[in-house]
């Protein structure tokens, strides 16, 4: 038995989540990583990293470059780690999301929707009016 399955029967044990939340958590650790086992649509490459770089304007006072690469695989199992969250807090979590411009259900989103996401974002480019550029892309 693998860690993450005796811990989640151990909080079952002592009461700390319920038998429903047991079974969800069991599922969400139990299922494979569906965007490395599924074939990707023709043309489209796995991602291993999401990318994001921001390059100071010409002109600018400031210097500073961005560049920050995050391992996909950290973004999915963050997405996993979703599952944890308690079956009465998604409300909060979710209006707390929804107060910063996202409106989404943590427990609706699979990590199919996320690889479809991030593959579709190809090589965004944002620029406003002279300031910093912003790229995000997959590598």
């Amino acid at each position: 038995m693998n860690e993450e399955r005796r811990k989640i029967l151990e909080m079952l044990a002592e009461g700390k989540i319920t038998v429903a939340d047991a079974e969800r958590l069991l599922a969400a650790v139990d299922e494979p990583d569906r965007a490395e086992s599924e074939s990707l649509p023709a043309g489209k490459t796995s991602c291993k990293y999401l990318r994001i770089q921001v390059d100071p304007a010409p002109g600018s006072d400031s210097r500073d470059k961005v560049n920050i690469r995050v391992p996909m695989k950290l973004i999915r199992a963050g997405l996993k780690f979703a599952a944890f969250i308690p079956q009465g807090a998604h409300g909060k979590v979710n209006a707390a999301l929804k107060e910063k411009g996202l409106d989404v259900d943590l427990a609706k989103i699979t990590p199919q929707d996320l690889e479809d996401i991030v593959s579709n974002l190809d090589d965004m480019t944002v620029e406003v009016e002279g300031k910093d550029k912003v790229r995000i892309f997959c590598e």
